[in-house]
């Protein structure tokens, strides 16, 4: 049985593209990777992002991303809880990136959340990713 991961080939479209200097990139349109691109987003590592539709009729989301001084806004990104390895944290052991520098998303029974978030509403849940 084949496994696909298909948050973990987002997370990667996103790292290739920024250290391509590509302007945007494009994907196929889930909620759960429109709720990572809107905290990416609320965070500040991506311009904006924006949901359409293919040639063939199926719903796309394209990321505008961010640079700075010609520099990727995303210095880091990188998968957490994996298909074969789900990882979940109660809400006071969920864990910090680089000290409270990057951000920690998780999906929790409240939906996608940022890590502090998660914290301040007493929830904890699967960490799915980290960037910085």
């Amino acid at each position: 049985m084949a496994v696909h991961d298909t948050i973990g080939d987002f997370l990667t479209l996103i790292r290739n593209a920024s250290m391509a200097r590509k302007d945007s990139c494009s994907t196929q349109h889930s909620k759960m990777r429109a709720a990572i691109a809107d905290i990416l987003k609320d965070e500040g590592y991506i311009k904006d992002y924006s949901e359409g539709e293919n040639e063939k009729g199926f719903k796309t989301l394209t990321l505008t991303l961010k640079f700075v001084n010609s520099t990727p806004a995303i210095t880091g990104i990188e998968r957490h809880s994996t298909p074969g390895r789900r990882l979940y944290y109660g809400a006071r052991e969920i864990p910090r990136v680089l000290g409270g520098l990057g951000v920690a998303i998780l999906t929790t029974s409240k939906g996608v959340m940022r890590a502090r978030d998660a914290r301040e509403a007493g929830v904890g849940g699967e960490l799915v990713c980290k960037v910085w």
